[in-house]
């Protein structure tokens, strides 16, 4: 059985039901004419203030813009004029050495000008009456800066050519002193070392002979022997040599006051081995026995040696006696002197020592010095057994006490086991080694001449 639902009921839902459609129709016809009418009207009137809206915002863009070019433009010009002082006071420093009046003159006109118109785009920007196109004046600028630059660069050129113009002449200059005072060096050298020097030994004879001579000999001889070791020591440098270590390879435990006192142990071992076996008749020469004469022909004979070679350019004496017991006694000393290895080292192969064994004479300047120092040698030992009286050379021992009977300093101040130089007075001197040998003719004492050390006292050695 149905229910039969009151009649209030259905009334009210059909009454919500035509609300509903009303609302959605009057919805639908208002929605129609807006889009009609109103609403078009309503997008018309927005678009309208859309487009005056971006309009001043593109008028106001464009002209900040515009403010900002001509700031960068102003700014350019600015740093233009700044480079533009740069310059022109390069060129006035440029101008005072040497004086220039007129590139002053024209170097401080370009400073007030320049000046002049930066004060200028100071009183326009103030006074908001800057009138300028940002484009043309940052080019201008630009262009400005660029030739600055330029200028600026050109003076710094100039001055640094005056510069090097300036210390080449002070090369040139000092080139003349160096050649100058080279050869009045060797200009000195040539009277030490020239036969001039031995003159009173042109007129000597045998009866007249003292040890006075045998000791100016002696020197005459020495400085040929300096004058070589410091030519070795010059070529082991260039070889890049450890000078220190050979040192101490002669002397190995010798302490030096200064380091220029180094020499004395490369003198002392030329020395020494120059001087071995001066003792003996033939200097030890094994080729060459002993001659026998009786003692007054003997020494008449070594002389007449000595005199004739006194003068004589050891190649020209070489050529003419090749199998002379020089000749042999200068091929025994220089294979001992000079190293098979410190040849090859400083000269990079052993092509001198392979002339000098075959009899031959190098032309080297190192080999020149050798045969002069080794002439003076022979000469010497020449003059030794000239003499009545024998003549000994002696050798004092490292650390024998300081006698100045037989010894000499050869320097002015000893030099402490510390290594620093003190006083002879704070303690006793002791022999660090023989620099060059001592000699006696008959009881004619010459000094040896040795390299001191200074030690705390007697038992500290």
């Amino acid at each position: 059985m149905e229910t039969v639902k009151p009649k209030s009921a259905l009334n009210n839902r059909s009454k919500k039901l035509a609300k509903t459609f009303q609302k959605v129709i009057s919805l639908r016809s208002a929605t129609k004419l807006a889009s009609n009418n109103g609403i078009c009207m309503l997008n018309s009137h927005l678009k309208v203030k859309e487009d005056l809206f971006s309009d001043h915002q593109t008028k106001t863009h464009q002209g900040n813009g515009r403010n900002r070019a001509v700031m960068e433009a102003l700014i350019a010009r600015l740093f233009a004029g700044v480079t533009t002082i740069k310059a022109a006071y390069a060129e006035l420093q440029m101008a005072q050495h040497p004086y220039n009046n007129q590139s002053i003159q024209a170097a401080d006109q370009a400073v007030v000008d320049e000046l002049k118109a930066i004060s200028e785009l100071k009183r326009r920007f103030l006074k908001k009456e800057l009138d300028l196109s940002p484009q043309v004046t940052i080019m201008l600028a630009e262009i400005q800066e660029q030739q600055s630059l330029m200028k600026t660069y050109e003076i710094t050129i100039k001055r640094l050519e005056a510069e090097v113009d300036f210390k080449d002449s002070n090369v040139s200059s000092l080139k003349k002193h160096l050649d100058d005072c080279v050869s009045f060096n060797k200009t000195l050298e040539k009277k030490l070392n020239s036969s001039g020097s031995l003159s009173l030994f042109d007129n000597l004879r045998l009866s007249a002979l003292i040890p006075t001579h045998f000791v100016h000999f002696l020197h005459h001889t020495l400085r040929s022997v300096r004058s070589f070791s410091k030519l070795m020591m010059a070529e082991m440098e260039s070889a890049h040599w450890d000078l220190e270590a050979a040192v101490k390879f002669i002397h190995p435990n010798a302490v030096f006051a200064k380091p220029t006192h180094q020499s004395f142990a490369f003198e002392s071992f030329v020395c020494i081995t120059m001087f071995e076996g001066f003792n003996n008749p033939n200097f030890s020469v094994q080729e060459d026995p002993p001659q026998k004469h009786s003692l007054q022909h003997g020494q008449s004979l070594y002389f007449d040696k000595f005199k004739k070679l006194k003068s004589l350019n050891p190649k020209q004496y070489l050529a003419h006696n090749p199998n002379s017991s020089f000749s042999k006694f200068l091929k025994s000393k220089y294979l001992q002197v000079v190293h098979a290895k410190m040849e090859c080292s400083l000269f990079g192969n052993l092509n001198q020592r392979k002339v000098v064994n075959s009899g031959g004479y190098p032309d080297s300047a190192f080999f020149i010095a050798f045969a002069e120092m080794a002439k003076r040698v022979w000469t010497l030992h020449c003059l030794a057994l000239s003499f009545h009286d024998d003549v000994t050379v002696f050798q004092v021992k490292k650390n024998t006490r300081f006698s100045e009977v037989y010894m000499e300093s050869v320097t002015e101040e000893p030099v402490s086991v510390s290594g620093e130089s003190s006083d002879s007075n704070s303690g006793e001197l002791r022999v660090g080694f023989t620099v060059v040998p001592g000699f006696k003719i008959g009881k004619t004492v010459i000094q040896s001449q040795v390299y001191l050390s200074l030690v705390g006292s007697p038992a500290s050695s």
